[in-house]
């Protein structure tokens, strides 16, 4: 039995059938699909052979965990398109540094649209970045002045 057949048999049936998930997990598309259409979310046994595909690894964050992945990050990093969309729809935010790095030295209009992106909403991150700063500087200075006071 191929991953696709295992992948049709388990969506007809609407449900996990364990006994298949060791073919359906050979093949990253149809992992994705199982977990996506069938589990309706994590299929951990297949995630080491989603992270290696770029697409997959990025529809996987996006519909079927519907959040940050990690281990598929790295995939995702060696697409422009897909780190651009992964930073919009799935982190809705900046990237994580080393995609973040990779990201702004392409030269192509889905680094030009991240640096958009980014710099539309840097405001607010100087903004909390000041705040959280400034917060820190004060409980280090509050908990010395408590040391000092207490000794």
């Amino acid at each position: 039995m191929t991953p696709q057949e295992a992948y049709k048999k388990a969506k007809e049936l609407g449900e996990r059938i364990p006994k298949l998930e060791g073919i359906i997990l050979k093949d990253a598309a149809y992992s994705f699909y199982y977990a996506k259409n069938v589990i309706k979310g994590k299929f951990e046994l297949s995630e080491p052979a989603i992270s290696k595909n770029t697409q997959y690894s990025y529809w996987y964050a996006k519909y079927a965990i519907k959040g940050r992945w990690e281990l598929g990050e790295p995939a995702i990093s060696q697409d422009a398109y897909s780190s651009y969309w992964y930073a919009i729809e799935v982190i809705e935010g900046r990237l994580p540094d080393f995609m973040h790095n990779q990201m702004i030295l392409g030269n192509n209009e889905y680094t030009k649209k991240y640096i958009e992106f980014i710099s539309k909403n840097s405001f607010l991150r100087i903004q909390i970045h000041r705040i959280t700063k400034y917060d820190a500087r004060r409980s280090i200075q509050q908990s010395i002045q408590f040391r000092l006071k207490n000794t």
